[in-house]
């Protein structure tokens, strides 16, 4: 299985950045849609909810800059340099503001592309977002020699071969990542690893988001936001999340027995949120 197969249904387009080209898929109906994925993963990490979306939304999925198989941004490129790439996408495909969804590192660029083009962003699903704790030793330590060495390269090949065995899912996944790895699919596995050898360059990004603490920007986003978040998450903890609820005047909703990874545990609480989010948009035009 390769990423463009877990992509199925959707058309793979480029267009070229300030790093190289950038990859993103389109495709389904309804309102715009942006899904913008987390540090170290891909256009296919959403794999789990993009068939609860296609019928419902216009999906725009990019891998994001030095991920997959996009170009990476030159070294030194903050977070707002990943929001104008997102920006670029959505002034290509669509002509009115956007929902836009973001996951950890992802959701950090949403934030900072609803404060760069607010025109642009209808309303934010803020999926465990990155930025209030990136800061802490720990968090730094991982990401930093996770973009570093990339163990991801080595061990993603074998998913051919062991995405259905329960041993490589909590070898890889538990409890970093996820809080019940032995009830992960197949096609989640795959879905996660799928960009993982494509990677060009994630300390870019890496960098980026440890730098990045977007506190005292947050009253700037004015557009609806709904936030939710893994009970068990043991990367991001619920302090942040109450913080980033109690700045933005957003929503939150606590998953339970859930861990980072939401949108691949839990998708049907994404979708959820995403209803929920578009009628607190109707609601406040």
């Amino acid at each position: 299985m390769t990423a463009a197969t877990e992509m199925s249904g959707l058309e793979a387009r480029t267009f070229a950045g300030a790093g190289g080209h950038v990859r993103y898929f389109a495709g389904g109906v309804g309102e715009p849609l942006l899904l913008l994925h987390g540090l170290g993963g891909s256009a296919a990490n959403w794999v789990e909810l993009l068939p609860l979306l296609v019928g419902r939304f216009r999906v725009l999925v990019p891998d994001l800059p030095g991920h997959a198989a996009s170009a990476p941004l030159p070294r030194g490129a903050g977070v707002a340099d990943f929001a104008d790439v997102a920006a670029r996408i959505l002034e290509a495909e669509e002509r009115a503001a956007t929902l836009v969804a973001g996951h950890s590192f992802g959701g950090l660029v949403a934030l900072r592309l609803a404060q760069r083009r607010p025109e642009l962003v209808r309303g934010l699903l803020l999926v465990a977002p990155a930025g209030i704790g990136s800061g802490t030793r720990l968090v730094q330590a991982v990401v930093l020699a996770n973009a570093t060495i990339r163990p991801g390269r080595w061990v993603a090949p074998l998913r051919f071969r062991y995405a259905d065995r329960a041993w490589y899912r909590r070898a890889l996944f538990r409890p970093w990542f996820v809080s019940d790895a032995d009830a992960l699919s197949a096609d989640a596995t795959h879905g996660l690893l799928a960009g993982v050898r494509e990677h060009v360059d994630l300390k870019v990004a890496g960098r980026a988001m440890i730098a990045d603490d977007p506190r005292s920007e947050l009253d700037a986003v004015r557009c609806p936001a709904v936030l939710v978040w893994g009970a068990r998450d043991a990367q991001l903890p619920l302090d942040d999340a109450f913080e980033y609820a109690r700045r933005l005047r957003a929503k939150l909703r606590i998953v339970s027995d859930c861990g980072h990874l939401v949108p691949v545990e839990r998708p049907a609480a994404c979708l959820d949120a995403l209803e929920a989010l578009r009628g607190m948009v109707v609601r406040s035009e």
